[in-house]
Order: C-alpha cells, then sequence, then structure tokens
C-alpha cells in the first residue's frame, strides 16, 4: 500500500430537519406508513408547481457559514436529468452551476494531528424516494421524496479510510450544532458517496470510482479499504480501473461495479422553469451568521483552557450540542465543573445514549442537575442512590430534592443513631471484628455493606466507613 497514494473526495448528503419539505407542505419526518406523506408535488404529478421552502434555503446558508464558505447573493435551480424508480419526476430539483456556498474547510484530527480538509460547494436539493427489497419484490416508498437535502462536496483532499470517517464525523458534529440536522446515519439522514483513486507517487491521478449510498461510519470505512485493495491489486497485476458508479455490500464485505460513471453531461442539466432565482442580501447573510452558536472546537478549546479539563473530557462533552448544553446550564446552577463532567460523561451519557443511534438524548435541566450534585456534595444523597433520582427527574420537572424525599433516599448523618447500629452490628460478627483487629482491612467492607443494608442505603458512605473503622479500633 505504500507505494500508492489514495485519493479521496466525498460526496456527504445531508438532510435539514425542517417540519415541511422543500417545495410542499407535505410533512418532513422519518418514517410512517409507505407513501403516506406525499402529494402530487412531490410525487410528480404532471401540472403541479413547486413553492420553495424558506426554512431550507436559511438551513443550507447556516451550513456554508458555519464551514466558512462563500454564500452565493445569487443561485438558481436545475433539472438534474435521470430515470430511476425512486425518482418519479425523471428529473431531480437541484443545483448546479450556481450552487449557494461556494468553498468552506473543515478541520480534522487524525493521529494527534489536525488537518484541514477544503470543501468545492454546498448545494441544496430534494431528496429522492426509497426502494424496500424483500419477498422476491422491489417496491418503493416515495416518503423521503422532495425532502430538503444538501450535498457537500469536498476538494480531494482526503488520503485514508480514518480521514473520510473523521470528515464525516465532524462535519455532522458542525450541522448538529448549527441545528439544521439531527445526522442520523441510521434513518438515512446523513449519507456518503466516495470518489477514489490510486497511483503512484508523482504520476497524475488515477481514474476514479463512484460508491453510493454509504450510511454508516463502518461502512464508509469498509467500503474505502475494500476498494483501495481492488484497484491497487488491479493494476500492480497490469489491469486498468474503469470509471464507473459502484455499490458497496455491507454483509459481505465486497463491492461491485453497478453502471458506468456519469459525469455532468451525461444529467442534461437545464435551468429549472418553475422556480426563481435565490436571491440573498448582505443583510440576509449576516442575520444567519449571527444565529449560529458557538461551534465544537471552540467549546472544546475553552473547556480546556478556562476550565482547567483534560482534552479527553472537554472531547467527550462536546460530542453532542445537548450535552455541552447541559454542562454549561449545570455550571451555571453552581456545580463544579470537574465533577459536573464526570456525571455527564458517566450517567448522563448511559442513560441517554440508545443503542445503534446517533446522539444523545438529554432529560434533565441544569437545575435539576446541579441540584442533584449539590445533595451529593452535601453528603445527604449518595452516588449509587443518585441513579434513581436521575430516573425519576429524567423528562420531569420534579427537583431533585423533592426526588430524594419521594423515594426516601435522604442519607442519615445522624451519628449517634448510626455509632448505635454499628456497635449493634459488630456484636453481632465478633470473628470478623477480630479478623480487623488482626489487620485484615478488606472486613471493613463487611461492616460497611452491613449498615448499609440496615439503613437501606441512607447512611452516608463516608460516615458510615470513618464510624466502623473508629470503633473496631478502640
Amino acid at each position: 500500500m505504500s507505494d500508492w497514494i489514495v485519493t479521496i473526495g466525498l460526496e456527504v448528503h445531508c438532510e435539514l430537519k425542517t417540519e415541511s419539505k422543500l417545495f410542499c407542505s407535505c410533512p418532513n419526518v422519518f418514517g410512517g406508513e409507505p407513501n403516506s406523506h406525499t402529494c402530487p408535488i412531490c410525487s410528480g404529478h404532471p401540472g403541479v408547481m413547486p413553492v420553495l421552502n424558506r426554512r431550507a434555503v436559511e438551513y443550507t446558508v447556516r451550513a456554508g457559514c458555519a464551514i466558512g464558505s462563500k454564500i452565493s447573493r445569487y443561485s438558481k435551480w436545475d433539472r438534474k436529468n435521470y430515470f430511476y424508480p425512486d425518482l418519479p419526476k425523471a428529473w431531480q430539483t437541484s443545483q448546479y452551476d450556481l450552487p449557494l456556498c461556494v468553498g468552506g474547510e473543515v478541520k480534522i484530527d487524525v493521529d494527534g494531528e489536525e488537518k484541514t480538509i477544503r470543501l468545492n460547494r454546498i448545494h441544496l436539493e430534494e431528496d429522492a424516494g426509497k426502494l424496500v427489497h424483500g419477498g422476491g419484490v422491489t417496491a418503493v416508498d416515495y416518503n423521503r421524496c422532495g425532502v430538503p437535502l444538501i450535498e457537500c462536496v469536498t476538494e480531494p483532499d482526503i488520503h485514508s479510510a480514518d480521514e473520510a470517517v473523521a470528515f464525516i464525523e465532524e462535519l455532522a458534529g458542525i450541522f448538529r450544532y448549527a441545528g439544521i440536522s439531527d445526522c442520523k446515519m441510521q434513518e438515512g439522514s446523513i449519507r456518503a458517496d466516495v470518489n477514489l483513486s490510486v497511483a503512484r507517487p508523482g504520476e497524475p491521478l488515477g481514474t476514479r470510482t463512484e460508491t453510493k449510498n454509504l450510511n454508516s461510519l463502518r461502512s464508509v470505512r469498509r467500503a474505502i479499504e475494500a476498494e483501495i485493495a481492488r484497484q491497487t491489486e488491479l493494476l500492480e497485476s497490469g489491469g486498468k480501473v474503469v470509471q464507473e458508479t459502484r455499490h458497496f455490500d455491507d454483509a459481505t464485505g465486497t463491492g461491485y461495479g453497478m453502471r458506468s460513471k456519469e459525469d455532468a453531461q451525461d444529467y442534461r442539466y437545464f435551468p429549472e422553469p418553475d422556480l426563481m432565482p435565490v436571491v440573498m442580501t448582505d443583510d440576509d447573510v449576516e442575520r444567519i451568521r449571527a444565529s449560529l452558536p458557538e461551534m465544537r472546537r471552540a467549546r472544546k478549546a475553552r473547556y480546556m483552557s478556562e476550565l482547567g479539563l483534560v482534552e479527553y473530557d472537554a472531547d467527550q462533552l462536546t460530542s453532542d450540542p445537548a450535552l455541552a448544553d447541559l454542562f454549561e446550564s449545570t455550571l451555571a446552577g453552581g456545580a463544579n465543573p470537574k465533577k459536573a463532567a464526570n456525571y455527564i460523561m458517566s450517567e448522563i451519557m448511559r442513560k441517554g445514549k440508545t443503542e445503534g443511534e446517533d446522539g444523545v438524548t438529554v432529560g434533565v435541566s441544569g437545575v435539576q442537575l446541579a441540584e442533584l450534585l449539590a445533595l451529593v456534595e452535601k453528603g445527604e444523597l449518595n452516588l449509587v442512590a443518585s441513579r434513581n433520582v436521575l430516573d425519576r427527574i429524567w423528562q420531569t420537572d420534579v427537583s431533585a430534592s423533592a426526588a430524594v424525599d419521594e423515594l426516601g433516599l435522604r442519607q442519615n448523618n445522624d451519628t449517634g443513631e448510626i455509632e448505635k447500629l454499628v456497635r449493634d452490628i459488630i456484636a453481632e460478627n465478633p470473628g470478623p471484628a477480630e479478623d480487623f483487629r488482626k489487620g485484615n482491612e478488606k472486613v471493613l467492607s463487611f461492616f460497611v455493606g452491613r449498615l448499609m443494608k440496615a439503613t437501606k442505603g441512607k447512611t452516608n458512605p463516608k460516615i458510615a466507613g470513618d464510624l466502623v473503622r473508629k470503633i473496631l479500633s478502640e
């Protein structure tokens, strides 16, 4: 592999989370009964007229502003013509020569080094439908037809599967922070096409292939690695790479050619006659730019420099904007940064992470979490029991303190009462007590455990340990 240079360009397709579709009022929601979210416009009936969703345009501009693109003050719509069962009109309304966003860059971290990936463009278009295979037949679900979709096209700046995966992860994070997409790969709201070629050092770029519709990071990585191996082996054996569109079968880990690779002229682009050009004023662009929140990399750097968090903690907390927002609102409630970070990374991420899904669900407010941490800090609630309190306040407006009392979990800090219980437990267990006095420190946990059981976990563990040790040492 070292004798070959790999060159990769990505086309990342990201669905925007508008309430309605790009050119009609059909709801933009995932799932539903097949063909239940359609109308004559998005299903391509003759004679209908599209009406542009302004919010989709603004979201596209937000994406461009977030990565430093030049925002076009004038852009237009084009018809991309091709025939496929999931495209009812036989063309896709897209943007060709005058896209909304031009240029931009995304910084990624690979093997401890920062690298900049340039973007060629971001354009807005409508999504196609979905083919459903099963029972020996292929059906078409048009629910996804007309969903607003941005296509982010990189320059050929990527040279490995690691870099490609890092880029998609970083781009998805930027778009989540910008609030334009949930970027759930398992729902198809972000997908990637991989353009890849290999060549000897010093030679021109090789013939590229395009592997389409990769909908998981695992698939992206495996498809790239498989295609590198295929092209390298082919060239080393004296063969030639054919420019083609390919499909990667995730089940088998292999790819296969589908059709010769189309170039722009094959799509017979021409201006969309039913839609007016998009005109953005300077005020429009600056208003949208000003609405962007602090992005992930900036937040991460601030958490490290201002709050003293280590890089791993800062990276975890900023991995999802909901986590970062919760962290900051918890600090606003008076919580210690390190303790808040630890609790969010352990308990919130444990409870809010759904198997197989991107992102984290956050079901508590910063006020609730700050109060919960304060109760632990004051010794009124032990850390183990805090999980039960978290379960109670999750997705409710119940205060942490009220939940503690409701569940009967407030710790007993009455040393007099606890001491009596300790003496009773020691008297009932003379053997382990003698073992401790002979130097077996492990026996201490036996007595603490018995005490916690007797008090149903309501004893402050520190007080319990100190009292047991004191009395056993008498």
